[in-house]
Order: C-alpha cells, then sequence, then structure tokens
C-alpha cells in the first residue's frame, strides 16, 4: 500500500499535510465516492480560528462547493457537526448549513443522529449528548449497501403468527436496518482508540458510512482528517482514501496509526459491541485488532522524520 503527501492516483493513502484547499484542487471532477468529515466548529480549538458565523459559513460553501465538484454522480456526502457556542447560546450547525447543500443541489437522504453518554456537563441548560451526520447524494442514483451495517434484530426469532407466512421468521435473519439514531460511545478518557485529538471520530462511525457508501477500491475524501480515523476505516475495508490536515502533531498521529494497523498492531472499539449497561451486563467483546492487508510503503515521516506542514497562502 503506497502513501501519498499528495494526490496520485496509485496511491492507497493520500494524506496531505497541510490545507484541505490547497489538496482538493489537485483531485480531479467526479472522481470521489464518498466525502465524510467533521469540520471545525468554530469553537476556537487548538486547530482552529474562532470567527464571525458568517466568515465561517462562507468558509464551509467553499470546501463544500469542491466537494460537490469531485463527487461522483453516484456518490455521497456526510457532513457529521454539532452547536455553535455564543455566550452560551448554541447555534445547531446542521441547520445553518443546510441551505448551503440544498443551494448546489444535493439531496438530503438522512440526517442521523449521533448519540453518547460521556461530555460536558452544562449548568444552565441541559447537557449536550448527541451530533449529527448530513447525508446528502449528487443524484437519485447512489450507492447503499444496507447488509454489511445491519444490526441485531430486537426479537430474532419472532415469526409470524398468521397468513401464508405464518411460522416463518418475521425479521431479516441478517439483522435490521440500523435506523438514523446511533447510539456509538464518543472517544473520551479510557476508549481504547483515544490520542491527544479532542474531538476524535470514533473509528466505528466511520466504518458504517464507509461500508454503507462505497464499494471496495472506491476513493473517500476526508478534508478535516484529524488524526486519521477516516483513513482506517476506509484502507481496512479495501477502500482509497485522500485526507489533509494542518496540525502537524495530529498527521504524525495519523501516520503511526496507519503504519499500525498495517502490522496487525492498532486496536479500536468493534462495531458489534453493544453499549454497556450496567444493569444489564452482557459477554465482553474485547477490542478489535485491525489489519490491513497490504504493508505500507515508507512514509515521508519515516524516510525525513516527520512530515512538514504546510499553511495556506
Amino acid at each position: 500500500m503506497k502513501i501519498s503527501s499528495k494526490f496520485d492516483p496509485n496511491s492507497s493513502c493520500i494524506l496531505f499535510p497541510g490545507d484541505c484547499f490547497d489538496l482538493v484542487k489537485q483531485i480531479p471532477d467526479k472522481s470521489v465516492k464518498l466525502v465524510v468529515t467533521s469540520p471545525p466548529y468554530n469553537l476556537g480549538k487548538a486547530y482552529e480560528k474562532r470567527s464571525s458565523l458568517d466568515r465561517y459559513l462562507s468558509l464551509q460553501k467553499e470546501i463544500i462547493k469542491e466537494s460537490v465538484r469531485i463527487l461522483r454522480d453516484d456518490g455521497s456526502i456526510c457532513w457529521q457537526v454539532g452547536n455553535y457556542v455564543n455566550n452560551g447560546e448554541i447555534v445547531p450547525l446542521d441547520i445553518v448549513l443546510y441551505p448551503i447543500f440544498a443551494s448546489l443541489g444535493l439531496h438530503l437522504r438522512n440526517r442521523i443522529v449521533w448519540e453518547f453518554g460521556h461530555g460536558l456537563h452544562a449548568s444552565k441548560r441541559f447537557s449536550g449528548r448527541y451530533e449529527v451526520i448530513l447525508w446528502f447524494t449528487k443524484t437519485n442514483e447512489y450507492t447503499f449497501n444496507l447488509d454489511p451495517i445491519r444490526v441485531p434484530q430486537k426479537y430474532p426469532q419472532k415469526k409470524y403468527f398468521k397468513g401464508p407466512k405464518k411460522g416463518q421468521l418475521s425479521g431479516n435473519p441478517l439483522g435490521k436496518n440500523p435506523s438514523d439514531i446511533w447510539d456509538i460511545p464518543n472517544v473520551k478518557a479510557n476508549h481504547i482508540e483515544k490520542t491527544i485529538h479532542p474531538c476524535q471520530f470514533p473509528i466505528e462511525l466511520i466504518e458504517r458510512l464507509v461500508l454503507s457508501m462505497t464499494n471496495e477500491n472506491d476513493w473517500i475524501f476526508d478534508p478535516f482528517m484529524g488524526v486519521g480515523s477516516t483513513a482506517i476505516a476506509a484502507l481496512m475495508h479495501n477502500r482509497k482514501v485522500i485526507g489533509s490536515e494542518t496540525m502537524e502533531e495530529y498527521v504524525t498521529i495519523a501516520i503511526d496509526r496507519i503504519q499500525k494497523a498495517s502490522k496487525g498492531e492498532l486496536q479500536m472499539r468493534p462495531i458489534e459491541r453493544p453499549v454497556y449497561d450496567p444493569y444489564q451486563p452482557v459477554k465482553n467483546i474485547p477490542p478489535k485488532t485491525i489489519k490491513i492487508q497490504k504493508e505500507t510503503q515508507p512514509t515521508l515521516m519515516e524516510r525525513h522524520g516527520k512530515y512538514k506542514v504546510e499553511k495556506r497562502k
């Protein structure tokens, strides 16, 4: 598996150490099957500069337009966002971003609610415990593979009690549709995937999107790659991935995680593990060890010590 620091159609993984706008202009039109990302929320984190909401939305529109340009006609865009907070008042970013996607002719297929049990405790409002994934498609002809992401039926042995199917299982034996509410733990504290990133994607969240919206050898693009969770979710299922990141330490961590996965040394929370319920303990499912089948070639980090992040001009 070849890792490159600039766009190369012969690479399996492109990890650009710089601004997403400098990377995306290298990508050909209609070449990417899935754009999936969690952009900065304009909260003033270490990896972003806080600006006015109008300025933030203007920059978001710029990268969304480029994402639409590189998206295949049968492709999808998944934009995962939370809330912009100003003086204790929240602005749900999915609401203010929706008009941008709609103005570009995209079709909203789902507003997926990602709920999680841990986070900051609020004292003057209810504590926030969910964020949103907006799933758009470019056309009405798009990829959606349900079988790879089915979850266990609530009543797996339930059968029809009358009619022509009496005695047969009433649910799909492969499992049910996971619905548009996903209960997946966020990456906090002692989570097996935790790195220094304060808002890290759990791999299983991206894995569900990768399996359902792409096929093997498809390209996936993440303009705000962070510590590489999208890259790992793509590579472990034989997809190709393009990503950019401006924080040098995050690029280094992303490469290290990919290298560990190529050697079978990286662990993740398995997608089939249920959320722990102290009142109904279940058999523990241990962490899953990721193994990317093809060994990675030496990266720039290995040859030169580390990537040099290029800032946008």
